[in-house]
């Protein structure tokens, strides 16, 4: 399959080494240029690109970028783009460390749903909830007891079909988190962000979600700050 990765931080990074190792002919890029990625592309067979060769290099497009930096994309990033491409948001809003405020955001849109209106393209929302290191190391095969698992948000069951498909190759059991206006139950603040679970864990954790943005994860007038020192 064609992966186009947006964003070559943590989480595209290391999709970008676990997609490529999977045999998956991946385009990375970032808000650097291709030349910044020469590296990567080498570790890892990757083709470094533009995000407008991204967006219209894969069958799945994952932009993995800092939320505030969507607004930042080209305007026309998908035009073109055939209806069937998955897009997927891996992002999470941090707005005292590093976002700013969006307002949208505040006024509870889900950070997906966002997401989707900034891009102008559907999106699934997936591997946000997962630490880097952990989303490279701890995948297993199925059946596995140590095998935790990662929901998946989205309107388009087939997106979420691939996206799934995908989970899975990387060693995960896909858990479906209902459509995008539910995704608040995997944003950051929630019993399942940041956990290792297998998929009743999963289940169980995304029932205990309550929508109310907690305030450590809403923004500030002096926002954003670091993540050493939030705002």
């Amino acid at each position: 399959m064609n992966i186009g990765i947006i964003g070559a931080g943590q989480i595209g990074g290391t999709l970008t080494r676990r997609l490529s190792a999977l045999s998956h002919q991946v385009f990375v890029a970032n808000s650097r240029g291709p030349e910044s990625l020469m590296q990567l592309a080498k570790e890892t067979g990757a083709k470094a690109v533009s995000p407008v060769e991204a967006a219209r290099s894969g069958d799945v497009v994952i932009v993995t970028i800092p939320e505030a930096k969507v607004r930042d994309l080209p305007r026309d990033l998908f035009a073109g783009v055939p209806d069937d491409v998955v897009v997927v948001d891996t992002g999470n809003y941090y707005p005292r460390e590093r976002d700013g405020r969006i307002d949208e955001i505040e006024s509870n849109l889900t950070e997906s749903q966002w997401v989707q209106q900034q891009l102008g393209r559907p999106v699934v929302k997936a591997f946000n909830n997962i630490y880097a290191h952990h989303l490279m190391d701890f995948g297993r095969p199925p059946g596995d007891s140590k095998r935790f698992a990662l929901p998946i948000a989205g309107d388009d069951d087939h997106a979420k079909t691939v996206v799934s498909s995908l989970v899975n190759e990387l060693g995960f059991d896909p858990v479906d988190a209902g459509r995008l206006a539910e995704s608040w139950r995997q944003q950051p603040g929630t019993p399942v962000y940041g956990a290792d679970l297998d998929a009743a864990g999963v289940r169980r954790a995304l029932a205990e979600a309550t929508p109310e943005r907690k305030p450590r994860w809403r923004g500030t007038p002096d926002s954003p700050g670091s993540f050493a020192n939030p705002a």
